[in-house]
């Protein structure tokens, strides 16, 4: 983690600095000021490491205090960190610093959202592959510190058969006995199906991890009869996830009707940024 991290803030600088920031020569080069960091809402705080190494890079000198850490509860106008350094740096460092910082912990504030919203039921809270380029690991981090869980990282380390799959392979049962084929050690297979018939075909061909993809909550209710039944053989346990039009509004009916995870695009795009502010003392 922390190569990437180091990767996402030097491309972060880079493209913000450029060739020099004009306008912090405006401040004397041997300036040092103090300044906090404030929440202005509550929040899941989450960015803390890109939020320091932003201003490290710098000026490795640069001191930062802080008084909450990443998967902390905060309040509104709660101090999060105190940061002493020279001024141009700080000031220059500051864009993306907030950026990382305020981006990261409303991945984290929605994440724990939802994991609030079923609590006390059996499923967890998982997120897909819908983030932003380049900051994958980082938006995959916040879920984890907003109590969510990660599905796979990418197209690597898990496979993952979709209608065009299925189409493309000839079927289910094709796509199914391929990947079987093909699968490395220590990833899994899970097959989306999108109707009752499909899910008897998926597990006609073996599968154990499927993918139920804009069910109703009758259907995902069925679908878990059906598969509890088929878990009677042994060492044979079904793993059914929920997908596709799942909300704050409905995400606990779908917790309710007994699938194991609930996977929500939503963790993780269209998230509106926390309100964070740092200000000169």
């Amino acid at each position: 983690m922390l190569d990437e991290i180091e990767n996402n803030v030097r491309v972060a600088l880079r493209e913000d600095i450029g060739t020099g920031d004009l306008t912090a020569l405006l401040i004397p080069e041997e300036q040092t000021l103090e300044a906090n960091v404030t929440s202005r809402e509550a929040a899941v705080l989450c960015g803390t490491q890109w939020f320091e190494l932003c201003f490290k890079t710098l000026a490795p000198d640069i001191q930062l205090r802080w008084l909450a850490r990443d998967g902390d509860t905060i309040a509104a106008q709660q101090t999060l960190c105190e940061i002493t350094g020279q001024a141009r740096a700080l000031l220059t460092a500051e864009r993306s610093a907030l950026n990382f910082l305020q981006m990261l912990s409303a991945v984290a504030t929605q994440t724990r959202r939802y994991v609030d919203a079923i609590a006390g039921t059996d499923a967890v809270i998982v997120d897909t592959r819908k983030t932003l380029p380049g900051l994958r690991m980082a938006q995959k981090y916040a879920v984890q510190c907003g109590g969510g869980v990660n599905h796979r990282i990418g197209l690597y380390d898990g496979i993952l058969i979709k209608e065009n799959h299925i189409a493309a392979a000839g079927g289910i049962a094709q796509a199914l006995k391929q990947a079987q084929l093909i699968v490395p050690e220590g990833a899994f297979i899970q097959i989306e199906v999108e109707s009752i018939t499909q899910l008897h075909m998926a597990l006609d061909a073996g599968a154990k991890m499927i993918l139920l993809d804009n069910f109703t909550v009758a259907q995902l209710e069925d679908a878990v009869a059906i598969c509890r039944n088929r878990d009677r053989a042994p060492n044979r346990k079904i793993i059914l996830e929920a997908s596709g039009n799942i909300g704050l509004e409905n995400v606990r009916r779908i917790a309710e009707a007994g699938v194991d995870r609930i996977s929500i695009g939503g963790l993780t795009k269209n998230i509106q940024a926390v309100d964070l502010s740092m200000r000169f003392v």
